[in-house]
């Protein structure tokens, strides 16, 4: 494993603030709140894959808060917990929402807003950290399944369950490409198993609305390094007016020419952080679907504060860890 840590060698005065500072390394800041704290016991055991880390942690009863206090102090992209119960059930609550996810489900948290997530009895929890820009890349607006507890018994949730146990058995074999493409998978099939789910078309909108503008995305990451793709061949490819695409996207708050750009530059960023990928910034931004290499290299310096080429080297100084 990548790292790991128990609070069995500490001294008991320790362990609660010991423990602390670990959740703060292995996710972000958080309040705890300990049932007993000179006694409190647990382990956290973290693997990178890539972009992606996934964790495993057992405790005894605890409270975590996120709190307004430690927003403030929030400098990071914003990040997505998700976390599959094994042991007992656990309880989230954000945003005004509450949910209890039991061993079987699985539940989505987000960094940058206050919450709350407690089990009240010895925990074994499986954690996959998750930047918002990589997930939000795959699927729309991923802070409205926060109030929400997925099916991790069968279909594609059910998969994902299943294979968590089994990736730290083989991780020390896999070459630092294999584990970067491992973590781009495992988000593919979070948001495969979000997808599925009947509730994804109705959280937030009419579901003939969001049929539709679900349908649209899907049309153009498929289409993506088309470099005239466009609202019009977007909407013909859909089967609705481009009067009725437009309105679609206005309640997302962005048009569809600047949302299809940040596809664009997320693709270019993904394959530049690919430790095995050998193509040139030109083949990057062709594939991505920028015809204007000059332009591509503009949007993504403001995007992401360096050139592409700095970007890439950044990335391969860090060992195939992407920019913070």
């Amino acid at each position: 494993m990548d790292i790991e840590f128990s609070t069995r060698d500490a001294p008991p005065p320790r362990r609660s603030s010991d423990w602390h500072s670990a959740i703060a390394q292995a996710y972000f800041p958080l309040d705890l709140g300990f049932r007993d704290a000179a006694r409190f016991d647990g382990s956290l055991a973290i693997w990178k894959f890539g972009e992606v880390s996934l964790s495993r942690l057992t405790s005894e009863a605890l409270l975590y808060r996120r709190n307004a206090h430690h927003l403030r102090k929030v400098a990071s992209e914003e990040e997505y917990l998700v976390t599959v119960p094994v042991l007992s059930p656990v309880s989230f609550s954000q945003c005004g929402r509450d949910v209890l996810c039991r061993p079987g489900g699985f539940i989505v948290e987000r960094s940058h807003e206050p919450y709350e997530f407690a089990h009240a009895e010895a925990a074994d929890l499986w954690v996959l950290k998750i930047g918002a820009s990589l997930l939000s890349s795959r699927i729309r607006a991923p802070d409205r399944f926060c109030s929400l507890a997925f099916d991790a018994t069968t279909g594609t949730g059910g998969l994902l369950a299943d294979l968590l146990p089994l990736l730290p058995k083989r991780v020390a074999s896999l070459a630092s490409m294999s584990r970067a493409t491992i973590g781009r998978q495992l988000v593919d099939l979070i948001v495969l198993a979000l997808s599925e789910d009947p509730r994804t078309l109705t959280s937030g909108q009419s579901s003939v609305r969001a049929a539709h503008l679900s349908r649209i995305e899907m049309i153009v990451r498929q289409r993506l390094g088309e470099p005239g793709l466009d609202a019009e061949t977007s909407a013909g490819a859909a089967g609705i007016s481009l009067r009725y695409l437009h309105d679609l996207f206005r309640d997302t708050g962005q048009s569809l020419g600047h949302w299809i750009r940040e596809q664009r530059l997320e693709a270019a960023r993904a394959a530049f952080a690919d430790p095995g990928s050998r193509d040139t910034v030109a083949v990057v931004a062709y594939r991505a679907g920028f015809a204007d290499h000059a332009q591509f290299s503009r949007c993504f310096r403001s995007r992401y504060g360096l050139s592409p080429r700095a970007y890439r080297q950044q990335v391969r100084e860090q060992g195939g860890a992407p920019l913070p």
